[in-house]
Order: C-alpha cells, then sequence, then structure tokens
C-alpha cells in the first residue's frame, strides 16, 4: 500500500503544475488589484467560508439586521447553484450580488471583480464576501479580502480543524455557530479549539447561536470596530 501523498506533494507530482501556478498567479494578481480598489474606499472586506450547511448566511442575515443603522454592509454570495442566498440577504435590505459557480467548489478573484461592478461601493463600509460552502478548495484563493473568517458548527464534529487544517491555517478568524445544539450533539467545544489552536496559534474565536442571539454581540462590536477603521494594509487584531 503507498502512503498518501499530502495535497503539495501531489500537487508538485502533476505534469501540469506550470499550468496550475500560472492559473494561481494571475489570481494573485487580480486579488492585489481589488484589494487596492476596496482599500481606496476605505471598505474592509472579509471572506466567508465554511463547510455546506454550517451557517453563514443565517449569520450574514442576524449581522446585518443587528448593524444596519450604524454600518453599511454589502455581500457577494457564491453558490454551485441558485441565487437563494442573495434573495435571502436582499430581504434584509443590504446590497448582495449572486454569483453561480456552476460547479466549481470556490470563488476565484475574477468572479469578484465582476461582482464588484454590481455594488454601489461609495456606500459600503464593509463587504462580506461569502464563500461556496467547503472546507478545501476555497484556503488557496485570495479573493482580495482583508481577513479570511471561518465557520464552524456543533452539528459537524469537533474534528474539522484537524481534518482540514488549510482553512483554518489561512484564517484569522473561526466563528463557532450552533452553540445552542450543545446539549444535544457529540461536540466538544474545547477539543475544537485545541486542534484549531495548533494549526494557529494566532486564531481568534467566536463562539455564538443565530438562534438564541448568544455572543452575536461581541461578534458585531467586533465587525463594527473593522468596518469604522481606516485600512493601514493590515487587517486589525480581533479582541474577544
Amino acid at each position: 500500500m503507498t502512503t498518501p501523498l499530502r495535497k503539495r506533494e501531489a500537487i508538485a507530482s502533476m505534469p501540469n503544475v506550470p499550468i496550475v501556478q500560472n492559473i494561481l498567479a494571475a489570481n494573485e494578481r487580480i486579488a492585489r488589484d481589488i484589494h487596492r480598489q476596496l482599500a481606496e474606499r476605505q471598505i474592509r472586506t472579509l471572506n466567508l467560508m465554511s463547510s455546506a450547511g454550517a451557517g453563514k448566511t443565517t449569520l450574514l442575515e442576524q449581522t446585518i439586521r443587528r448593524l444596519r443603522s450604524r454600518l453599511a454592509i454589502g455581500v457577494i454570495e457564491g453558490d454551485v447553484e441558485t441565487s437563494a442566498d442573495a434573495e435571502r440577504i436582499k430581504e434584509t435590505g443590504a446590497q448582495a450580488v449572486q454569483i453561480i459557480t456552476q460547479g466549481i467548489c470556490h470563488l476565484e478573484a475574477h468572479m469578484i471583480q465582476l461582482a464588484l461592478q454590481e455594488l454601489d461601493l461609495n456606500t459600503l463600509d464593509l463587504l462580506v464576501i461569502e464563500n461556496v460552502g467547503n472546507l478545501v478548495c476555497p484556503a488557496d484563493w485570495n479573493l482580495g479580502e482583508d481577513l479570511k473568517v471561518t465557520v464552524v458548527s456543533t452539528t459537524e464534529g469537533d474534528d474539522k480543524p484537524a481534518k482540514y487544517p488549510a482553512m483554518f491555517a489561512s484564517s484569522q478568524v473561526m466563528v463557532i455557530n450552533k452553540i445552542d445544539l450543545l446539549p444535544y450533539v457529540d461536540y466538544d467545544m474545547e477539543t475544537v479549539k485545541r486542534f484549531a489552536l495548533a494549526v494557529n496559534p494566532r486564531l481568534q474565536i467566536f463562539e455564538l447561536s443565530c438562534r438564541t442571539g448568544e455572543g452575536l454581540d461581541a461578534w458585531c462590536d467586533w465587525l463594527e470596530t473593522i468596518g469604522s477603521e481606516p485600512k493601514r494594509g493590515q487587517a486589525p487584531h480581533v479582541h474577544t
């Protein structure tokens, strides 16, 4: 039996690795342009990632409703099919654009570049890009964001940071969602945090429930802080 290759070793052994490198390099160039464009308008940008069903869209709905009198938030939604999530966000009164990837498992910078043309950027303080739901592909693609935020939920199992370390290593923030279900699921909060911090000791963690509202104030206060700060070239430290 052969030993499974790790992701980067496997890519390096592929005959088309120059093509892969060229695609990623092109993505980086576009992402830098996006970041510069948003920085000029003093817009902070989050790349919100999770597995499917972790509750990203519900978290955005609750966040926008709580902050709409204090912070102008725009959303770019990424999904394999349907525009349902963008419609949900629009119902909160926020600007939203849907990207349908038609089978692609992640968003790419050129998709964001096009989506930005559909938003009134002059009115925004904060832009949230809700990535396609999976914990593998989105980790490697820079979208021009200031911060990567990974959402996990108590219904998924507490081993996700150990199984998908690249996602958590590339993120600055982890949100643990659906904590209201802790009495009913086999999920250990200390385990998930231990795994996550082993991968990324600088990772900042929020624990919350969109159903009960527990923990949402701390999350929204942080978003208001970063959304109202001028950019200085680096992401701000997260206080929890």
